[in-house]
């Protein structure tokens, strides 16, 4: 059997919810041993929902090959055998509120002091420091706060995204910080303090609606289309379903005006020959995008698409992910017996992997 990545690493993670078991569920992935300290009532993650054999969805996905703790690090006892685990760790991911870990008594400078090798990462709502700090933050908060929402959906209103997207960046944003500390800890010896901020990351993702605002375009709700490329949108074929395209330069759309709309003079016509114009015209690209869909069923116009070599997507709900053909799934053992759910995203190609177990509360006491 090969090694994996992070054979060797040891992680402790005082965490709950979705972001920071994300970082650390990948680093698990990878080889590390991951030793998740709960409160002893458990992560609060585990009562999310009962959907997957009696289990949240979100602690069966997010808790894969760790080994959990109960620890009330309010007991001496308790912050004893915290240490202990740290002594020899690598790695402590921890989401506690700013500063708490500090009043237990494990503030960065005693880490730093104690375990100068280890790479300490916090994630936080809003940051260590700033107005909002102390404000309990979570995923949906953020997407409001940050402005999200206000891009998400319809004309009508607001909405969320439909997973929890911060969460899910966030974690995201973590693992690779994580990774990029160990990589100069190979080279220099030293240990890290990662912070980062739920609210940082979604800024950061929306960079590109930001500078429209600031340049004078301040982003619209368009649904399912693109604010600033047409035709990118969902059209309905006369059979009820819907097909999202995305045509994505000038040269694309006089093909697709050819070869699927029949209407070769449109990709000459001034109002519809370059994206800019296309846009301006949006209400009238749409229009007769949309009539030519209206006329054919979806496997008709699955057909010209391809013909036309146009990039385009069934719009899908959950049955349709479910079944899909192109879904890749791993099983992964739980308490209740084991649970088949989408593969994770990177594939190391002739190293097939195994993933493992989601602990039960606690699964064992760990003495090393």
């Amino acid at each position: 059997m090969s090694t994996l990545p992070l054979d060797g690493l040891k992680v402790v993670a005082i965490e709950q919810a979705v972001a920071a078991p994300f970082a650390t569920s990948r680093l698990a992935d990878a080889g590390a041993q991951v030793i998740k300290i709960e409160r002893p009532e458990g992560d609060f993650a585990r009562g999310y929902d009962d959907v997957a054999k009696g289990q949240a969805s979100y602690f069966v996905w997010l808790n894969r090959g760790k080994d959990s703790v109960a620890l009330d690090l309010t007991r001496p006892e308790d912050k004893d055998e915290l240490a202990r685990l740290l002594a020899d760790a690598d790695v402590l991911v921890q989401n506690l509120k700013p500063g708490a870990l500090g009043r237990l008594g494990f503030g960065f400078d005693r880490l730093a002091a104690d375990y100068p090798r280890l790479i300490v990462c916090s994630i936080s709502g809003y940051g260590e420091d700033g107005p909002m700090a102390d404000r309990k933050a979570y995923d949906l908060l953020i997407q409001a706060e940050s402005g999200l929402c206000s891009i998400t959906g319809g004309p009508e209103e607001p909405s969320r995204v439909g997973v929890s997207l911060v969460d899910i960046a966030t974690g995201a944003t973590a693992h690779a910080a994580i990774l990029e500390a160990l990589i100069r800890r190979g080279i220099d010896g030293k240990g890290a303090n990662i912070q980062i901020s739920m609210f940082d990351v979604m800024a950061d993702w929306l960079t590109v609606p930001l500078l429209n605002h600031e340049g004078g375009k301040s982003p619209r709700r368009l649904g399912l289309a693109h604010p600033s490329i047409s035709p990118y949108s969902a059209f309905t074929c006369r059979d009820g379903k819907q097909i999202l395209i995305s045509i994505q330069s000038d040269r694309e759309f006089a093909k697709f005006a050819d070869l699927f709309m029949d209407r070769p003079e449109m990709a000459r016509d001034p109002r519809f020959a370059t994206n800019v114009a296309r846009v301006q015209n949006r209400p009238k690209t749409d229009a007769a995008v949309a009539a030519a869909f209206a006329g054919m069923t979806a496997a008709e116009a699955t057909k010209r698409l391809i013909a036309a070599d146009v990039a385009f997507a069934s719009v899908n709900d959950m049955a349709g992910l479910s079944d899909h053909a192109q879904l890749r799934r791993i099983a992964v053992e739980t308490p209740n017996g084991p649970v088949s759910y989408p593969a994770p995203g990177a594939m190391f190609v002739g190293e097939p992997r195994h993933y493992g177990a989601v602990p039960a509360l606690p699964e064992r006491k760990v003495t090393s």
